[in-house]
């Protein structure tokens, strides 16, 4: 049978190679399609990632956009760049952003309607203050600002430690100065008073308010370069803030010492007393409050609370960034951890919450609103600091890593944690106090 079958296929059109090849070359192909998909299936896609990244809350904002953001551009690039997106419209938007009433907290004798503010810092300029109260934002606060135009310490001066969420930035106050700021916020004022008649702060927002950060100059006056921000930005804010714990003006932390700070803060609040008012409400005077570091030992902390209750001021807050690097719970290594300057971000939780917590001690017999931050960036950090003692919070180093919808989903998380223990925030605050 298997000679048969051999004869047989010798006599065949495939008994050589020969012919098997003319007979292979002649049989049709199957038709097998491209694995690279149409130009109509890129186009729809593309369409439909632009869609999903209109929303703030997408995930492809914290886990895409930032991401390409941080390959593609150094540290200060990339805050440049997103400063200038928020301020030609070029971000995403919250399509709902409702605040639970859970969230309100009453200071200044104004009620937030939520407690998670954006940190002086990132628009030292006053250009996207509108932008980030779109994205969720209760509180904005800009600047710093110094009276004469500065540019700042050299170049690189701001790093990224992006294993940690964290930032090391040694901008040294680089500023365009009182007159450009304030032309920003009058343009601003123009723009908005017209759509808003009934307004009566300056963030043109209900339950929402604008903060003003100064600085001093690199060679100003310790106490005058102050009092002349005052004087200017008054009329335009809802707060003031006087930096004294940038580490990165020289000698400016040594104003935290009492008798420096009680002087510097007594003075500023003489000069708030003799302004006329706010331009939307000439019967109401912006609240002064004071930033420090958490660089500081507990008498130091002390002491600082009794200036702030002598000179009357209205608030303070907990903390700048710090000069510390906890290199033993970096995940970032090299030369980038040593650089010189502030840190920010994660891994400051931990001090600027020890610091606060003992600022809370020696402040708690007083009237004055203390305001928590530093390594913010979970509905978790911001109870933290409430229950240490803080009626709200900043945050900024968090946004840019996070991304456009990070004060929308700190907002669910608290409000999630508040209803499930039946509280609001106002009862939430300090309830850590021995």
């Amino acid at each position: 049978m298997f000679a048969r079958s051999a004869r047989a296929f010798s006599k065949s059109k495939f008994s050589t190679n020969a012919n098997f090849k003319r007979f292979a070359s002649t049989t049709p192909k199957p038709k097998v399609k491209g694995i690279l998909p149409s130009p109509t299936t890129l186009l729809v896609v593309a369409i439909g990632a632009g869609l999903y990244s209109l929303d703030a809350r997408s995930a492809i904002n914290e886990y895409v956009w930032c991401p390409l953001i941080r390959q593609t551009t150094d540290a200060e690039t990339g805050h440049k760049l997103g400063i200038s997106l928020l301020r030609n419209g070029l971000y995403p938007r919250l399509f709902v952003d409702y605040d639970d009433p859970v969230l309100q907290v009453d200071v200044f004798g104004k009620t937030l309607s939520n407690p998670i503010g954006m940190a002086a810092g990132f628009d030292k300029e006053g250009v996207v203050i509108d932008p980030l109260y779109n994205l969720g934002f209760g509180y904005v606060e800009i600047g710093s600002v110094t009276p004469l135009p500065q540019p700042g310490n050299p170049q690189p001066r701001f790093f990224r430690l992006p294993q940690d969420d964290a930032v090391i930035n040694r901008y040294g106050f680089n500023s365009s100065g009182h007159w450009n700021v304030l032309g920003h916020l009058r343009v601003r004022f123009e723009r908005l008073l017209p759509k808003h008649p009934e307004a009566v702060d300056n963030s043109f927002r209900e339950g929402k308010l604008l903060g003003i950060n100064l600085g001093k100059n690199k060679t100003g006056d310790e106490v005058q370069d102050y009092l002349k921000g005052v004087d200017q930005f008054g009329p335009y804010a809802d707060t003031l803030v006087i930096n004294v714990s940038s580490p990165n003006t020289p000698g400016l932390r040594d104003l935290q010492s009492e008798s420096k700070l009680t002087n510097l803060l007594t003075a500023v609040v003489k000069q708030r007393d003799q302004l006329a008012g706010k331009l939307l409400d000439p019967n109401v005077k912006p609240p002064i409050l004071v930033k420090v570091a958490p660089d500081l030992t507990e008498p130091e902390i002390e002491s600082i609370a009794k200036s702030a209750k002598d000179a009357k001021i209205d608030g303070i807050i907990m903390s700048n960034t710090t000069v510390q690097r906890p290199v033993d719970k970096l995940i970032t290594q090299g030369p980038v951890v040593n650089e010189t300057g502030g840190l920010s971000g994660k891994p400051l939780k931990e001090i600027a919450l020890a610091s606060f917590k003992l600022l809370r001690k020696y402040t708690k017999d007083s009237d004055l609103v203390l305001v928590g931050c530093g390594g913010i960036d979970s509905g978790k950090d911001a109870l933290d600091f409430a229950r240490a003692g803080a009626s709200f919070v900043q945050l900024y180093t968090a946004f840019a890593y996070k991304g456009p919808g990070l004060a929308r989903k700190i907002k669910d998380e608290i409000t999630q944690t508040l209803k499930e223990e039946g509280k609001t925030w106002k009862e939430i605050v300090g309830s850590d106090d021995p």
